[in-house]
């Protein structure tokens, strides 16, 4: 059967949201950016118009003004992100029920089921692009072809407010010419590598022998192989269906560089509350306790130690955290930025064998506490209680990385996909 996927992306997405909440932004170069005075002050998302002037996503702010001494800044609203993305997969579900998120403001949709073909596909795309401008004042890009990559490529070719179709019978003269990096899962090191051995577009990586590639990328080259030929099959996710979840963790830079053990440990409650809060919501213990660690000159090392039981304790991942830090770092610079991480999951319904010398009835007190505290927070919002040595603490008590830090859906690769 031939397949008719759409790839409906958001354009400028947080930036075109903050020009609607504020008219005197628009048609300004305009962006989205971290907060300088918490050192996470880099371009988050930006206008056409700051596009325009070379404004890139991801770089410093200091780097952005130098290109556009006229950029207006403003903070992230995360919740008004959240509503429009909620607003517009409510549109893209009454088209189809196979609506999978791709990040925050991207998502595919499978029209196949509709009795689409490549005509009524263009016709679906145009009417969703019409209806998101109409009802919630943002424009969205849409690409359609019979795979997702294309799909995607297609919505990344002409923005703002297009549609682009991608067919069997053109691809070869709309995809192939275009550089390599505009291909899903080629970043820069890949690209660079591919570079190397001569391949800098998608028509040569399509060209190119697949054992070849295999050689250089391992299966990934293969992968690619495949999706440059417009060979992919994967499906889209049913609405709601969520893939395996193979870890849960945050990670900070701090207002300030932390000088020692003890403030290493105050942030390290913070991220492990929020890594343990998250796993009781999935319903989700972990076996493994992983923490990244940046200096201030900015060079990183991970650690990770395997748990003696399965937990959902804040308490349990900050003593394996702690202690695989003062094991592994010895002060000869400050610290900039530490991150945890809570891997090997498992459900806490499974059975786990009990420790000999560790009470059990405390464990279950203890996790009844910490749950207890889960619910006032949703109640009552994070910062009606906490811990005592994070509230004395005025430089890290504003932290809140499970809301600062909304994680997204990005589920391509995933069991039943390519790989």
């Amino acid at each position: 059967m031939h397949r008719v996927i759409l790839h409906a992306d958001i354009n400028n997405c947080f930036a075109s949201i903050e020009c609607l909440y504020n008219a005197s932004l628009r048609g300004k170069p305009v962006a989205v950016a971290g907060d300088v005075q918490a050192r996470h002050g880099i371009i988050l998302a930006k206008t056409e118009q700051a596009k325009a002037m070379g404004v890139r996503t991801g770089e410093p702010i200091w780097q952005a003004r130098q290109k556009c001494p006229e950029l207006v800044t403003v903070l992230p609203h995360f919740d008004r992100y959240l509503r429009f993305s909620r607003m517009t997969r409510q549109i893209y579900e009454e088209y189809t029920d196979k609506v999978e998120p791709f990040g925050l403001d991207e998502a595919w949709l499978d029209v196949t089921g509709c009795g689409a073909d490549d005509e009524t596909g263009m016709r679906t795309a145009e009417e969703l692009r019409r209806r998101v401008k109409f009802e919630c004042g943002v424009t969205i890009s849409v690409g359609a072809a019979d795979n997702k990559i294309f799909a995607k490529l297609g919505s990344d070719m002409k923005k703002p407010d297009a549609v682009t179709v991608i067919t069997p019978e053109n691809f070869r003269q709309k995809v192939w010419p275009l550089p390599v990096q505009e291909l899903l899962y080629v970043g820069r090191s890949t690209g660079r590598k591919l570079a190397g051995y001569g391949v800098r577009t998608i028509g040569e990586l399509a060209g190119t022998d697949p054992r070849a590639l295999k050689c250089w990328l391992g299966k990934t080259g293969e992968m690619l192989h495949v999706f440059a030929n417009g060979g992919d099959r994967t499906p889209v996710m049913v609405s709601g269906a969520e893939s395996e979840i193979k870890s849960i963790g945050n990670s900070t830079t701090t207002p300030c560089d932390l000088q020692n053990d003890e403030d290493v440990g105050v942030v390290f409650w913070i991220l492990c509350e929020s890594v343990a809060e998250r796993m009781r919501s999935h319903g989700l213990m972990a076996q493994t306790v992983q923490i990244s660690v940046r200096a201030s000159d900015l060079e990183t090392f991970e650690r990770q130690v395997k748990l003696e039981r399965p937990t959902v304790l804040a308490k349990d991942l900050h003593q394996a955290a702690a202690a695989l830090f003062a094991a592994n770092y010895s002060w000869r610079r400050p610290v900039r930025m530490v991150g945890v991480r809570a891997c090997g999951l498992m459900p806490d319904s499974a059975a786990v064998q009990t420790m000999l010398f560790e009470s059990e009835a405390r464990r279950i007190r203890r996790e009844t506490l910490e749950r207890t505290v889960d619910d006032l927070r949703r109640r009552f919002g994070h910062a009606c209680i906490g811990r005592a040595s994070v509230a004395m603490d005025p430089r890290f008590g504003r932290l809140n990385p499970k809301e600062d830090n909304v994680a997204h859906p990005v589920s391509f690769l995933k069991p039943g996909g390519f790989v």
